[in-house]
């Protein structure tokens, strides 16, 4: 699986991952989370320790608070509330010792806050608890149609489904990452069930991202979880974005990708952590499920978190009409910060910045990264500053772990620069490009066809020419070199009146893995996949470890030493479901040497098949990720794919090597 975004509108070369091609998934046609789901889950504070009074008290507060009025309506019960065994007649019940007014009369508290009532059961033979086989509490395999009438007739709103204890062929442990047969099964019984009951319920699957359910949940459930859980960590936070990158275009109404429940709160996070975590969930459309401790009998929830949940202009980018996931545009591996972005109703586009760094950064985000050249005016979602007229760059600081979150709108693609009918001396500065190369083409649109035959000029700090532009012509498009940045300058001396100017970037040649060479004492190999994988090749390079390298000679037009952009194919599929709970990132080191000078990659997952199931396991879904690299010259250049570094982190083996285009 394969596919290439890398041009918009014909206008300019986008620094952008590409993934498999975008297909038209089913979904679940309930009518239900038209948009990602809000509310409140009892997980991730009081894990399976939940009783009447926490779920009266949070659920109020979500009321008192104000909370419901933006959105967040469900109140969902967690893993807790049952007994190890059923009932004569094989029905759940609850624990009366914790909820002794019963599970209808919790329903009914809180659908009169106005609040949706949400269950939780488990696809296995006991629901997930850390607690022996014997002294847990039972689920629902095997009695699927019995626990969804249950559900049905104590007026759920919203079940949460679970998938412990599931696995039959080895003997139901507690979790098997690596099942013989997929959970999906166990869904499908379930959401049959729940469709016989005739009560519309939104239907959360929760399967940990085994057997990559983006591919099979969306005609099953509203949502699912694509990832293990999360943990009370900042790293988890890196983790689940990485798992995310291949997967979001599979979010839209009706059906949405869950990163969990969010940790904002629950004294885990600095402030800026909190904002990020927010700021991601928010424009990756997953359900905005809290999971602190609103309000109870020993804490409350910090007015500081509180804001950071209650913002209204990040709640709109997840709750917006459109419901379209942002993606990940560029990763500076080297700065330590990512650019993700996505579209928004109205023409806007939302537009994250985020510093992955243990310091505060003084960031540049060029917009060109998020495929635009300007913008009428852009807002900063926390602080609500907006500036107007904003040209290629915007410079913020930005703390340690933080995230600038902008709202761009009234905007002009990347690479189309509007003029607005000048005439004469027209200085264009800030002109943004990609790679520094003498490839690039400028497009001179006027604003109306030329009268007679006249001559014009243009220079910029590499060149000056002199054109001739004919009677009649509307428009004239001519060669220009440009240097890598946001710092470059055209000047255009007419007599005419110019509308708008277009520079679109070179093309770029591809360098297939089959042209380079292999070296060093690892076990790198070249490797003919299964048909149709492992695109546009179908070969890759894998095993590439800190003892390999593979190397090209490749010839460069460069007048002096300076950056290429490239964009590497790659193939990772490192899924970090097992070792979510320590260092597992979902992401493999890959370095790109030019002459010496390395640049480095911490590339996300790619796969779109299952990493269990499918004929490569995931490991032949490409991807595309472009970046800067230093060091090319005149001439010949020795460019080396290696894993440098890759002994210091988490997975010494990179990412597989598909190819290599050099713009």
């Amino acid at each position: 699986m394969y596919s290439s975004m890398a041009l918009l509108a014909g206008l300019t070369a986008l620094p952008t991952l590409t993934l498999a091609s975008p297909t038209l998934h089913k979904r679940l046609a309930n009518g239900l989370a038209l948009t990602p789901p809000m509310g409140w889950n009892s997980y991730n504070h009081y894990n399976c320790a939940p009783n009447q009074s926490i779920i009266h008290s949070n659920a109020e507060a979500l009321v008192s608070l104000g909370l419901a009025d933006l959105g967040y309506t469900y109140v969902t019960t967690d893993c807790g509330w049952t007994l190890p065994h059923r009932t004569a007649d094989n029905k759940l019940t609850w624990n009366e010792t914790l909820f002794p007014a019963g599970f209808p009369a919790l329903g009914q508290y809180i659908h009169d806050l106005g609040l949706g009532f949400g269950v939780y059961s488990d696809g296995g033979i006991l629901m997930c608890m850390n607690t022996e086989l014997g002294t847990n509490q039972t689920g629902s395999l095997g009695y699927e149609t019995t626990d969804a009438e249950t559900f049905a007739s104590w007026g759920a709103d919203l079940l949460k489904y679970d998938n412990c204890w599931s696995s039959q062929e080895r003997g139901f442990p507690n979790v098997d990452y690596e099942p013989l047969t997929s959970p999906h099964q166990n869904y499908v019984n379930m959401r049959n069930a729940l469709d016989a009951t005739g009560k519309n319920m939104l239907f959360q699957i929760c399967d940990w991202g085994v057997d990559f359910p983006s591919a099979w949940a969306p005609d099953l459930g509203n949502t699912w979880r694509v990832t293990n859980d999360i943990i009370p960590n900042w790293r988890t936070i890196f983790r689940i974005v990485n798992q995310v990158v291949p997967q979001t275009d599979y979010a839209a109404p009706g059906r949405w990708l869950d990163l969990d429940m969010m940790e904002i709160g629950n004294d885990i996070f600095t402030h800026a952590e909190e904002q990020t975590h927010f700021a991601l969930w928010s424009i990756l459309k997953s359900p905005l499920t809290i999971g602190c401790a609103l309000n109870d009998s020993i804490t409350s929830v910090s007015a500081e978190s509180l804001a950071i949940m209650k913002n209204e202009n990040i709640i709109g980018f997840n709750q917006g009409a459109l419901g379209v996931s942002a993606n990940l545009t560029r990763r500076y591996s080297d700065e330590g910060y990512d650019i993700w972005s996505g579209p928004l109703s109205g023409n806007r586009t939302v537009a994250a910045l985020v510093n992955w760094n243990n310091f505060s950064i003084d960031a540049t985000f060029d917009l060109p990264d998020a495929g635009l050249q300007s913008a009428g005016w852009v807002r900063d979602a926390w602080t609500n500053e907006t500036r107007k007229n904003v040209m290629t760059s915007y410079k913020a600081s930005v703390e340690a772990h933080g995230t600038l979150l902008l709202e761009l709108g009234d905007t002009t693609p990347a690479g189309v620069y509007q003029i607005y009918g000048q005439n004469g001396s027209i200085n264009l500065e800030n002109v943004y490009a990609l790679t520094t190369s003498d490839a690039y083409t400028m497009t001179i649109q006027f604003s109306s066809p030329i009268p007679s035959s006249c001559d014009f000029s243009v220079h910029n700090q590499h060149q000056r020419s002199s054109h001739q532009v004919q009677q009649g012509q509307s428009s004239i498009t001519l060669p220009v070199s440009l240097t890598a940045g946001n710092n470059n300058t055209i000047s255009i001396s007419t007599t005419n009146s110019i509308s708008s100017i277009t520079v679109t970037p070179p093309t770029g040649k591809f360098y297939p893995n089959t042209a380079f060479a292999i070296s060093g004492s690892g076990n790198a190999s070249h490797i003919t996949c299964v048909p149709g994988l492992c695109s546009p090749l179908g070969t890759k390079i894998g095993d590439l470890s800190p003892n390999n390298s593979v190397s090209l000679n490749i010839p460069a037009s460069v007048t002096t030493t300076g950056s290429r952009y490239v964009e590497l194919t790659y193939i990772n599929n490192d899924v970090a479901i097992g070792t979510s709970w320590g260092e597992g990132r979902n992401a493999r080191n890959i370095t790109i040497t030019v002459n010496n000078q390395t640049t480095r990659l911490e590339v996300p997952l790619s796969g779109r098949s299952s990493e269990l199931y499918s004929s490569m396991k995931g490991w032949g879904d490409s991807a595309v990720l472009g970046v800067l690299v230093d060091g090319w010259k005149q001439g010949d250049n020795d460019v080396v794919i290696g894993n440098i570094g890759g002994e210091k982190g988490v997975q010494p083996l990179g990412a597989d090597f598909v190819g290599l285009k050099v713009f």
